[in-house]
């Protein structure tokens, strides 16, 4: 998979400081969280799709990490940054053993076709 990216050549020497450094501590901090747990769920307040996220892990026993960044009135820019980060539009973002699944949609598909419990097994062994 490849995805669209500005090539830092097609960007100017004097702003690439500055786009590096954009809501790098919120990014670290997602970063940083994803690499010490094995099941990570970044989400907003008022969204309620983070929330069904929670609900189904929550159903299943699985034990997450749940970070909150802002909500639809708020900190959308900082959030903005993770986005641009992942690639992912929406959130919530749902890491397990730091890949990107998805949201709340491929968290449902990866449970129905039956390879979301494989996932967890893995997590539960590495526990």
């Amino acid at each position: 998979m490849s995805r669209t990216i500005l090539d830092q050549a097609r960007i100017h020497p004097a702003i690439r400081d500055r786009i590096g450094r954009n809501h790098a501590d919120l990014v670290g901090a997602v970063q940083a969280a994803v690499a010490a747990n094995p099941l990570v769920v970044v989400g907003m307040a008022m969204n309620p799709f983070p929330r069904k996220a929670r609900r189904i892990l929550d159903q299943l026993g699985t034990p997450y990490t749940y970070l909150e960044y802002g909500s639809y009135l708020g900190q959308w820019r900082r959030r903005n940054a993770l986005k641009m980060w992942t690639g992912w539009p929406t959130f919530p973002m749902i890491f397990v053993h730091g890949v990107l699944i998805g949201g709340t949609s491929e968290l449902e598909q990866l449970i129905a076709r039956g390879e979301f419990p494989a996932m967890l097994s893995a997590l539960r062994l590495a526990e």
